[in-house]
């Protein structure tokens, strides 16, 4: 009787035989650091690098490069941004891409009392959870199907990340500061006329109450006072106009910057906020 033929092995069976005689061979006889591991580590490092270097030039002769102006967009954004406007009313801050899943969970924990929570908790125990899971599961099983709660845990944390990094990104604001909702309170308790009304929203929405207190409302940062009842003490506008375009100047040694950039018309509606602003609740 003829003897029946062998079925030739697939690909996968001689791939499986192929890493089976591999661990085998590295179980009996070890594998070296050199050449192996420093030449998996020098690959490594040197395609990081060359990305650095590729992303960089590609950044600054897709702007600069070709037109010879560092605020010109280019590929990968412009090599310098242009100067900071202190005086804006329309910037709304936001952190860089990265940081936008932490940006969106100070959203969730927005009260005062949870703000820790968000920003040092959370990220502190991910991180905490992500070094000690070597240690906790130190099983030799490598196949995702065989780790089911490892691989749930790994979804669930890049899913949360990415939603959290998209919810970052599209959030929206209202306007430059919710100071704008105290404006109504504002003109009823301090009993502001009707000109000095486009002043109080320009303070709000301003960034004043980042540094000064009104009514109850901002936070007093670097020594600015409170000035609910700065008419009171200084009625000048022309005083306030000019120390608003250089505080500086009328102060030597003022931290605060210059807003010179509102414009004169807005520089006068905020000097007449601030005369009409005597503390009288």
């Amino acid at each position: 009787m003829a003897a029946i033929p062998k079925e030739k092995p697939s690909s996968i069976e001689e791939n499986r035989a192929g890493f089976a005689r591999y661990k085998a061979d590295v179980k009996a006889r070890g594998k070296s650091f050199y050449p192996y591991a420093m030449f998996h580590d020098t690959i490594m490092s040197l395609v990081v690098v060359f990305t650095i270097v590729g992303l960089a030039a590609i950044w600054k002769w897709s702007s600069w490069g070709v037109t010879h102006n560092p605020t010109h967009p280019g590929l990968l954004g412009p090599v310098v941004d242009p100067p900071a406007d202190p005086g804006t009313t329309s910037f709304v801050p936001r952190p860089d891409w990265y940081f936008y899943f932490l940006f969106y969970l100070l959203r969730i924990f927005k009260w005062p009392e949870s703000v820790f929570l968000g920003t040092i908790g959370v990220p502190t125990i991910a991180l905490v959870l992500l070094l000690a899971l070597p240690f906790i599961d130190r099983r030799r099983e490598r196949r995702p199907s065989a780790r089911p709660v490892a691989m749930i845990a790994a979804v669930l944390t890049i899913v949360s990340m990415g939603v959290l990094t998209w919810k970052g990104a599209t959030a929206k604001e209202a306007l430059a500061s919710e100071v704008i909702l105290d404006v109504p309170r504002w003109i009823q308790q301090e009993h502001l006329p009707p000109e000095a009304v486009p002043g109080a929203k320009l303070f709000a929405t301003a960034g004043c109450t980042a540094c000064h207190t009104y009514a109850g409302s901002g936070g007093s940062n670097l020594g600015a006072p409170d000035l609910t009842a700065i008419g009171a003490r200084i009625p000048s506008k022309a005083f306030h106009v000019a120390h608003l375009k250089c505080p500086s100047c009328v102060n030597p040694g003022s931290p605060m910057p210059p807003f010179a950039s509102l414009g004169e018309a807005r520089l006068e509606e905020l000097a007449t906020f601030l005369v009409n602003s005597k503390g009288t609740s």
